[in-house]
């Protein structure tokens, strides 16, 4: 049971990953932070038709990114953010990482210069 859920977690996050990792799908989202959008108007800034824009809100549905609504034929999408929390979750375990690297660079960088003499030695 326990495996399950973590094979799923695994999953959802690869898929969030996996949409974030088009730059027209991380426009999509952005312009969704905005509001709701029509598939059109999701289109229009990437000049790409319905179908093709269709297929990017679709991958964004699979993450559970999105969520998509129809009213005759105008589809509606809004942003559902709450995957990306999970991303977030998995980005923050490296930002130690980033950060102690980031620190011992700076620490580096302070330490003072010893002039070198002419012949390349250190005084």
């Amino acid at each position: 049971m326990f495996n399950r859920m973590v094979q799923r977690q695994e999953e959802r996050l690869d898929a969030v990953f996996h949409a974030l990792a088009d730059p027209t799908r991380r426009g999509m989202l952005r312009s969704l932070a905005g509001g709701e959008r029509s598939i059109g108007e999701l289109a229009a800034p990437f000049r790409m038709s319905f179908a093709g824009a269709s297929k990017h809100v679709k991958v964004l549905e699979s993450a559970g990114l999105v969520h998509r609504t129809v009213e005759g034929r105008t589809h509606r999408c809004r942003l559902a953010a709450e995957p990306l929390a999970g991303a977030l979750d998995w980005l923050r375990f490296y930002e130690r990482f980033w950060t102690d690297s980031l620190d011992a660079l700076e620490r580096e960088l302070r330490k003072p210069v010893t002039p070198r003499r002419p012949g390349g030695s250190r005084e």
